[in-house]
């Protein structure tokens, strides 16, 4: 009975130990089957992942802006702005103080040298020359009278003399006549300055009612007028202009202002057209004339002026229109151009080249950066076989939107990369 029951109480601690190892298996396959389903989810996201970045890079494929590799004309031009103005312009004012009697031009009249413009009142002046007139007369009287003393006294002299030659006469006699025809002399000097004095006066007189007449200086035609009948006006370093003439209007310049920058590409004698705004679809020939020293800051911003000659016999251009000037600076003809939107072009980096690889850049792919320009030289990049290659160029003249090619594996009609769509 003892053996039987120490058989019993053995088998059943085997039955226990077999029922402990069967539940640690089952909790060790459930540890490798959670650790294997874990691993596989992480695998089939970052699978998930890389394709969806591979999907996007295929669909972000970029769409290319092209223009041709063209051959032809080139014109270098140097833009500019202005004014238009006479060749020669008076400004007239008064020399003379006093009131305006009569007008006798008005705008736009034709006048010659000499021809009167205004005249002012000189009733006072011509009073004045009344007197400086008589004056003269008088002068001129004493002058005479002077002369006559002058006479006498010399045949009073020449007779003591001769008396006293004689033993005639005393010697202080002779004196006497002496004194008196030596201030005879005197006198006459004095009438002959007087005369000279009183003629001075008449001439100022004269010359100041000759200014009563404003007067044209030169041909030409009435610009602008702003004398009135009645207007009171005062010769001084500030008188008002009353009159503006423009000498020929046929032959006007036009004075505009290149930049600082563009200076240096223009000289005396280049070609130009230009624009104004009332004639906006006629164009203007033009010679440069001058260029001024003279630099003209505004804002900041330096400037130098260009004088334009202009032909205007047509008269179709007046004076202070605003003119738009294309001076001609160089003209290539015949030569290989692109855009020069196709010189600034540089194409995005690729997914290999985005910061951050590994797992980290698949998960987060940074947006795509242009390149950096090395330093090596300008370049285009042309499409080859529907891939853009990047071809190193030499390049000339522009004129703002084309430049010339002068060297580099680049043919005409080749297509050249200026950007890219979307």
């Amino acid at each position: 009975m003892a053996r039987r029951g120490w058989r019993m109480a053995d088998h059943s601690d085997d039955k226990q130990a077999a029922i402990s190892r069967t539940l640690q298996l089952g909790r060790r396959r459930r540890g490798l089957s959670a650790w294997f389903w874990a691993s596989l989810s992480v695998v089939a996201c970052v699978l998930a992942l890389w394709g969806l970045v591979r999907w996007t890079d295929r669909k972000a494929e970029p769409q290319y802006r092209t223009e041709t590799v063209s051959r032809g004309d080139l014109v270098v031009r140097v833009s500019a702005t202005g004014t238009l103005e006479p060749t020669n312009t008076v400004d007239i004012s008064s020399e003379l103080s006093g009131t305006i009697r009569a007008v006798h031009v008005d705008f736009n009249d034709r006048v010659a040298v000499g021809q009167a413009l205004a005249s002012l009142d000189t009733t006072k002046l011509e009073a004045q020359k009344a007197v400086a007139e008589a004056n003269v007369t008088a002068a001129i009287a004493r002058l005479r009278r002077a002369e006559t003393s002058l006479a006498e006294q010399r045949d009073s002299y020449d007779s003591a003399v001769a008396l006293e030659q004689r033993g005639v006469t005393s010697p202080q006699a002779l004196l006497t006549r002496r004194a008196a025809f030596y201030r005879a002399q005197a006198d006459l000097s004095v009438a002959d300055a007087e005369l000279n004095v009183a003629r001075a006066n008449l001439k100022l007189v004269k010359a100041d009612l000759d200014k009563g007449c404003i007067c044209a200086p030169i041909n030409g035609i009435v610009l602008d007028r702003t004398a009135s009948v009645g207007q009171i006006v005062a010769s001084s370093l500030s008188a008002p202009v009353l009159f503006t003439i423009a000498e020929d209007l046929t032959q006007m310049e036009a004075q505009v202002a290149i930049d600082e920058a563009d200076i240096g590409l223009v000289s005396e004698g280049d070609a130009a057209v230009f624009t104004v705004d009332a004639f906006d679809r006629r164009s203007f020939p033009a010679t440069i004339r001058m260029i001024r020293y003279a630099s003209e800051p505004l804002d900041g911003v330096v400037s130098y002026v260009a004088v334009l000659s202009v032909d205007n016999k047509d008269l179709s251009l007046r004076p202070g229109m605003t003119a738009t000037a294309d001076i001609i600076v160089e003209q290539r003809a015949g030569v290989l151009s692109v855009p020069n939107a196709a010189l600034r072009y540089a194409p995005p980096a690729t997914s290999e080249e985005r910061a951050g690889g590994g797992l980290l850049g698949l998960i987060m792919p940074e947006r795509p950066a242009p390149r950096q320009d090395d330093g090596s030289g300008p370049a285009v990049w042309v499409l080859r076989a529907g891939a853009a290659v990047e071809v190193p160029v030499t390049i000339g003249s522009s004129d703002g939107r084309m430049t010339e090619i002068t060297g580099g594996d680049l043919a005409e009609g080749e297509a050249v990369i200026t950007g890219q769509a979307g």
